[in-house]
């Protein structure tokens, strides 16, 4: 059974180019941290491709998100969905179980992506803050991302049926919109 969506699992902008989500998961903090450093484990979420574990190691994400959803994508993105995305970026910190940084290529300008554990009895709270976006269309763009990937992370970890990913990202960024006009 899919759960329903809260509004603590919105990502709040905690800076004009920064937004930081948490989610509450099940533990231990061993277990987290693999499905975020492992590529077998983090492609069922996010993207394969290996790290290496050290500051300043490489961090190659393969995103082919065939691998955890069965829905069609947007046209935009077919051709990734199929043939995969490699994304290169840097191990900017890495201290196991704790925190892992690394820089994510975008256009023009990486940004910085920052994953903090920190265990709460049989769950673990997992902070992830994207910094140095370029503009707003951009943090709307990783909002809705992060939002659905999480999503997905959630329900693997908990055993659960994984939802959609394709058809939340335009309401993800509609919302996400939305939110940060508020500002």
């Amino acid at each position: 059974m899919m759960r329903q969506i809260e509004e603590s699992d919105y990502g709040v902008a905690t800076a004009p180019n920064e937004v930081r989500f948490e989610r509450s998961l099940p533990g231990p903090v061993e277990r987290v941290w693999a499905y975020l450093t492992e590529a077998d484990k983090r492609r069922q979420w996010l993207a394969g491709g290996e790290m290496e574990p050290r500051a300043g190691g490489s961090a190659k994400l393969l995103f082919r998100h065939s691998e955890f959803t069965d829905e069609d994508p947007p046209e935009v993105y077919k051709e990734m969905n199929e043939k995969g995305f490699l994304s290169e970026g840097r191990i900017i910190a890495w201290d196991p179980p704790r925190h892992l940084a690394m820089t994510w290529p975008g256009d023009g300008a990486d940004s910085q992506v920052e994953f903090e554990l920190f265990p709460e009895g049989d769950r673990v709270l997992l902070v992830v803050t994207h910094k140095r976006l370029a503009d707003r269309d951009e943090m709307i763009n990783v909002s809705g991302g992060w939002h659905a990937h999480l999503s997905i992370l959630e329900a693997v970890l908990s055993g659960e049926k994984t939802p959609p990913f394709w058809s939340q990202i335009k309401a993800l960024e509609a919302a996400y919109t939305a939110r940060f006009n508020e500002r």
